[in-house]
């Protein structure tokens, strides 16, 4: 079996190091640096902007996925992307034209994905799957980091990789949410193909950073 792609988020990272933390996790083994950018609407928090993205840019080769937890999400995409946003991730109730804003994603030459909260419903998925580069899964509430991993999520995980696999798509499987070394086997085994993990490998500081996306690869 490969070896997830680990995306640290640095939502838990020392915001006032931003550019030698993104340095920081290529160096010690990430596959792409996940931003969760949250607007105190959509979501119960207020985060990255713009700028800040665009700042951390040149600080790192690796891919920038960037999670947009805001509403309404089109007038936003061309901002993130001209930023130095590789992926952009929405949400189905950000706004009233999924197809169209994938679509767009896609114009704008990122890649284009889908997010699901626990709540909402995988069905969602089947009518856009031919426009998505990848799914997130969360497997806690969006808003906060820190919290626990929903157990549920294992068997949406599976349901989603069986969704993708009849629909012939090569879409990332990516679960994001309280992940740890102690649940990460359980979630590729299930059928995800990439974790975000923010307190996990950040725990223990820079110097820690390897060991701990280590542990993550090894499930």
């Amino acid at each position: 079996m490969t070896a997830p792609l680990i995306c640290p988020s640095i939502l838990a990272s020392d915001f006032a190091r931003l550019g030698e933390e993104v340095a920081a996790l290529e160096a010690a083994g990430a596959d792409w640096i996940h931003v969760d950018v949250m607007d105190g609407h959509f979501v119960p928090n207020i985060t990255l902007g713009p700028d800040i993205v665009k700042a951390i840019r040149p600080h790192t080769s690796l891919p920038f996925d960037v999670h947009l937890m805001v509403a309404p999400v089109d007038p936003w995409l061309e901002a993130y992307r001209e930023a130095g946003a590789d992926v952009l991730t929405v949400h189905p109730e950000s706004g009233p034209h999924l197809h169209r804003t994938l679509g767009r994603i896609r114009q704008l030459g990122a890649k284009a994905g889908i997010v699901l909260n626990p709540g909402t419903p995988l069905d969602v998925v089947a009518e856009v799957v031919e426009l998505v580069d990848l799914v997130l899964l969360m497997s806690v509430n969006p808003g906060f980091g820190g919290q626990s991993f929903i157990d549920s999520t294992l068997k949406k995980i599976e349901r989603t990789r069986a969704l993708l696999d009849r629909a012939g798509s090569r879409a990332h499987l990516q679960v994001d949410g309280g992940v740890t070394s102690a649940n990460a086997a359980a979630c590729v085994s299930a059928g995800a193909d990439a974790l975000v993990a923010g307190s996990f490998v950040f725990k223990g500081g820079p110097s820690a950073y390897a060991a701990n996306i280590a542990a993550l690869k090894a499930a």
